[in-house]
């Protein structure tokens, strides 16, 4: 299958299921967290509590409801401090275990935020760098349409960039 950049509104996008950035209560938040949770509607807010949170580098899957996509993959990414603290590990975790719910549920295409370069802070070269690595290591055994939306251009030259240059190795 394949792996592809493109810029957009993750809460629009028809796919199997769309990765939520979340925080470790997955009761909502701000970004894009709070626009998924807006989209679905409330009553992913009622299947979140059912729950009981999720650790970092961690992954749960919900229903999409009101959202275009079939599921929600909730998805808890690492507070930058430094990159000294597990951070690029815990956050290769979040897609690797996002994609692995995705895989375990049969879904056939997944759409992924930027995690963690939000309020969470990780520097956006270090995360695309990640993503896209957690991603291409996927596809090696798995075929899936995996999506990385960007939010800017340069995030989207970012990842166009990484995904040309790391598929060729």
């Amino acid at each position: 299958m394949s792996l592809k950049a493109i810029k957009g509104d993750i809460t629009k996008l028809n796919v199997d299921a769309i990765v939520n950035a979340a925080n470790r209560t997955l009761l909502g938040g701000g970004g894009v967290d709070g626009a998924i949770h807006r989209a679905a509607g409330k009553e992913l807010l009622k299947e979140c509590r059912t729950l009981a949170g999720c650790e970092t580098g961690q992954a749960k899957i919900t229903k999409g409801y009101k959202l275009p996509a079939k599921h929600v993959i909730h998805t808890v990414g690492p507070v930058w401090h430094g990159g000294e603290q597990g951070e690029p590990e815990l956050l290769k975790n979040a897609y690797q275990n996002s994609l692995k719910l995705a895989r375990e549920n049969q879904l056939a295409s997944i759409a992924f935020p930027a995690i963690s370069t939000g309020v969470y802070g990780y520097p956006k070269e270090k995360a695309a760098q990640i993503a896209v690595e957690a991603c291409l290591d996927f596809l090696k055994e798995y075929e899936m349409a995996i999506l990385l939306v960007a939010f800017s251009d340069s995030d989207l030259n970012r990842y166009q960039q990484l995904i040309e240059n790391m598929s060729e190795k």
